[in-house]
């Protein structure tokens, strides 16, 4: 199935769970897609929406948490030596690791992302996300943008702690959250655009860590919850910071993430 969060563009509400079949969206009965994944929402056959009379919405508006995983091998590569860290650890062979971002920072397609207070490097990050349905299985796969103030993050990487306010202020989902029987192999095209130049291109089968495994460390000694975020981590040269040519964005930039089968992602820097 391909789901979605969706309002009417004749009028704002807070928004719906809907179904998309052909150029239709199905309205679900349920709240949420958290709460469709745990047993409600049925589809109402009269609640049907022309797909060019709606507005998409994050799938997931208030996740209960949001863990940005770092799993393709061509990406940590590439920041370590722009970054001049050098080769990459064998620790991170050994473990999915990830850090977690902020669930009270989430934005959706077309909405616009707020620059940064305080810095001058703002990135975009490719990424795919998978958000948690039922009984600690997979729900769904959407796109995912780690928005990332590279120069904040630079100051506190060296701390030791890992990235907060350098990531702190925006994570885009959407358009769709797509079923995992619907996307087959997970050999998904990525690309990122900004102002229609591509600027990154990538493939969700190269990472080195499976989602399996992904899910498996994150569930690990807790408890995953229906609407919890795993981020993919960035595909290889899926960001700014991998080029090196600090070509950061700028107010009224707008920035595309698309992922074949899920759809395009679309942001403007506010």
């Amino acid at each position: 199935m391909k789901l979605c969060m969706f309002t009417p563009v004749e009028h704002e509400v807070r928004g719906w769970p809907g179904r998309v079949e052909g150029d239709r969206v199905i309205q679900l009965a349920a709240q949420t897609l958290e709460a469709f994944f745990t047993g409600g929402g049925q589809a109402r056959a009269h609640a049907e929406y022309p797909l060019a009379e709606v507005r998409f919405l994050a799938p997931v508006r208030r996740p209960p948490s949001v863990r940005d995983f770092y799993a393709f091998e061509e990406h940590v590569r590439n920041a370590r030596a722009v970054t001049g860290r050098g080769e990459v650890v064998p620790e991170w062979y050994e473990i999915p690791a990830f850090y977690f971002s902020n669930p009270a920072a989430i934005y959706g397609p077309d909405d616009e992302i707020p620059y940064p207070e305080g810095s001058q490097a703002l990135d975009y990050e490719l990424e795919v996300a998978a958000v948690m349905g039922a009984d600690g299985a997979i729900g769904g796969f959407t796109i995912m943008n780690d928005w990332s103030a590279r120069d904040l993050q630079r100051k506190e990487m060296k701390i030791g702690l890992g990235p907060a306010k350098g990531k702190d202020f925006a994570t885009s989902l959407g358009p769709l959250l797509v079923t995992p029987d619907e996307l087959g192999d997970l050999r998904l095209e990525m690309v990122a655009r900004v102002n229609g130049e591509e600027r990154s291109r990538g493939n969700l089968g190269d990472m080195y860590h499976s989602w399996d495994a992904i899910v498996a460390h994150a569930a690990r000694n807790t408890q995953l919850r229906p609407g919890d975020v795993l981020g993919s981590g960035t595909v290889g040269t899926g960001c700014i910071l991998e080029h090196g040519d600090e070509r950061w964005l700028q107010p009224g930039d707008v920035v595309e993430l698309e992922v074949e089968g899920i759809g395009v992602l679309r942001n403007r820097i506010r």
